[in-house]
C-alpha cells in the first residue's frame, strides 16, 4: 500500500493589521516620552548634583550649551540621515546612542564628563523631530497630519509631565547615578517592537490592510517625479517657504526650551523648592502643552476638511500665539507656584498648538524625500535661537525671573509674522 501524501500546505496570508500607521505614531510618541525622560533628568536632579559636585547655574548654562550645540549639529544631519536610510533604521540609531549617552551620566565627575555625555546625548536625541516629521508625510494624508504630529508632540509633554515625578522618585529611591542607568535603559527597550512593527514604508509594509494602503497613498499630494528626488540643501534654501519654517522655529522654539531646561531650576529659585517639590510642581504645565498637541492636530484637521490646509494651519498658528503672549505676561508676576503653573500651563498649551502646525509645514512644502532635510533644517535653526536665550538666562535673572518671561513673551509675536509672511499660500511647492 503506498503511503498516502500529506495535503498540500495552504499558503500562510501575510499578517493584517487594522489602523497600523496609528500604531507606527504610537511608537514615535512612547520614544518621544523616553526622549523627554532623558532630557529632563538633569534638569530636575541637578540641585542634588550641584551640591554633590559643587557646580552652579553658570555650570549648568554651560554643560546646556553642549547639548544644544550638539543638538542643532544632528537635526541637519538627522533629518538628511533618515531621508538616506529611512525612519526605520535611523530612528534605531537615534534611540540607541541617546539611550547610551543618558546611561553615561552615571559614570560624570564634573563639568566636562557632564558635557561630553551631554553632547552625546544631544547627537542621538535631534533625530526623533525630522524622523517623526518625515513619518508623518510618508504615514498620513495631508489632513491628518496636524493630529499625528499632535500625538508625537504630546509625547513630548507626556515625557515632560512624567519624567519630574518619575526622575524625584529613582532620585530618592537609588541615587542621581542609578537614577541616569534606568532610564537609559527605557530607549533600548523600545528599539525591539520598532523593529518588528515598522517593516517598510505603507507601499510595501506586509501588514498594511489594502484599505488603509490606498487611504494613506490616496490622501499624498499630488507631485511631479522630479519632487520625488531628494533636493540638496543648498536648492531647499532658494525658497521663501523654507525659509518660514527655519526663522519662525528660530524664533518660537527657544520658548519651549526656556521651560525644559530652566523650569526646575525656577522653581528651586524663585520659590526655594526641593527636587520632591520639583516632583510634585514640574509637570503640571506640561498637561497644558499636551492638550494643545492634541487640540491643535485636531483643530487643524478638522478645518482642512471644510476649507483649505493654508488657512487651516494659518489659523492654529495664530490662535496658539493668541493663548501663549498673555501668559508669558502673567507668569512673570506670578507671586505664588500655583499661579505661576497655571500661567505657564496655558503659555505650553498655546505653543504646542502653534509649532505642531508649523512642524508640519516641511510636509506640506516638499515630497517624502526632502521633509526630513527641511524639518532638520529648521530644528538646527531652533537649536540656535535657544542657544542664545540659555547664554542670556543666568543674566536675566539674577535679580528675577520677570525679564526671563519677558523674552519669552517677546519672541511670540516675531514668530508668527514671521511664518505668516514667508510661507505664502501654504501649498505644495514645484521646484
Amino acid at each position: 500500500m503506498q503511503p498516502t501524501a500529506p495535503p498540500p500546505t495552504a499558503t500562510t496570508a501575510p499578517r493584517q493589521v487594522n489602523g497600523l500607521r496609528w500604531w507606527i505614531i504610537a511608537l514615535i510618541a512612547v520614544a518621544t516620552v523616553i526622549n523627554y525622560i532623558d532630557r529632563n533628568a538633569l534638569a530636575v536632579m541637578w540641585p542634588g548634583i550641584a551640591e554633590d559636585l559643587q557646580l552652579g547655574k553658570e555650570q549648568y548654562a554651560l554643560v546646556v550649551s553642549f547639548f544644544m550645540v550638539a543638538y542643532g549639529i544632528s537635526q541637519s544631519v538627522s533629518g538628511r540621515l533618515f531621508d538616506k536610510v529611512g525612519t526605520r533604521l535611523g530612528f534605531t540609531i537615534s534611540i540607541v546612542v541617546w539611550s547610551v549617552a543618558a546611561g553615561l551620566h552615571a559614570l560624570s565627575r564634573g563639568l566636562l564628563s557632564f558635557a561630553a555625555f551631554r553632547a552625546l546625548l544631544g547627537l542621538g536625541e535631534a533625530g526623533n523631530w525630522p524622523g517623526a516629521a518625515k513619518s508623518n508625510a510618508e504615514w498620513f494624508p495631508v489632513r491628518e497630519r496636524a493630529f499625528a504630529q499632535g500625538l508625537f508632540n504630546a509625547g513630548a509633554s507626556l515625557g515632560a509631565v512624567i519624567s519630574a515625578p518619575l526622575i524625584a522618585w529613582f532620585y530618592a529611591e537609588f541615587g542621581w547615578r542609578s537614577a541616569f542607568v534606568i532610564i537609559g535603559a527605557l530607549g533600548i527597550l523600545w528599539v525591539i517592537p520598532w523593529w518588528i512593527i515598522n517593516k517598510a514604508v505603507p507601499k510595501h509594509h506586509p501588514w498594511l490592510t489594502e484599505q488603509e494602503r490606498q487611504h494613506i497613498l490616496d490622501g499624498q499630494p499630488a507631485t511631479p517625479a522630479v519632487a520625488d528626488v531628494a533636493l540638496p540643501v543648498a536648492t531647499l534654501l532658494r525658497y521663501r517657504q523654507s525659509w518660514s519654517v527655519i526663522v519662525s522655529r528660530f524664533l518660537l522654539d527657544p520658548i519651549w526650551w526656556l521651560f525644559v531646561s530652566w523650569l526646575p531650576i525656577y522653581l528651586h529659585e524663585r520659590f526655594q523648592f526641593d527636587i520632591k517639590q520639583i516632583g510634585a510642581f514640574a509637570w503640571f504645565p506640561y498637561v497644558g502643552a499636551a492638550l494643545g498637541s492634541l487640540g491643535g492636530g485636531w483643530l487643524s484637521g478638522r478645518l482642512i476638511r471644510s476649507g483649505s490646509v493654508n488657512r487651516a494651519r494659518k489659523t492654529c498658528i495664530v490662535l496658539g500665539c493668541i493663548i501663549m503672549l498673555p501668559a508669558l505676561v502673567l507668569s512673570a508676576w506670578a507671586a505664588t507656584p500655583e499661579t505661576a503653573m497655571l500661567c505657564i500651563f496655558f503659555a505650553l498649551m498655546g505653543f504646542q498648538i502653534t509649532i505642531g502646525n508649523i512642524q508640519t509645514l516641511p510636509g506640506d512644502f516638499f515630497s517624502g524625500k526632502s521633509v526630513g532635510t527641511l524639518a532638520g533644517l529648521g530644528g538646527t535653526s531652533a537649536v540656535f535661537g535657544t542657544l542664545l536665550t540659555t547664554w542670556l538666562v543666568p543674566v536675566l535673572t539674577r535679580d528675577g525671573y520677570a525679564p526671563f518671561f519677558g523674552l519669552a513673551a517677546l519672541l511670540v509675536p516675531l514668530g508668527a509674522v514671521a511664518v505668516l509672511l514667508l510661507s505664502g499660500e501654504i501649498k505644495r511647492v514645484n521646484p
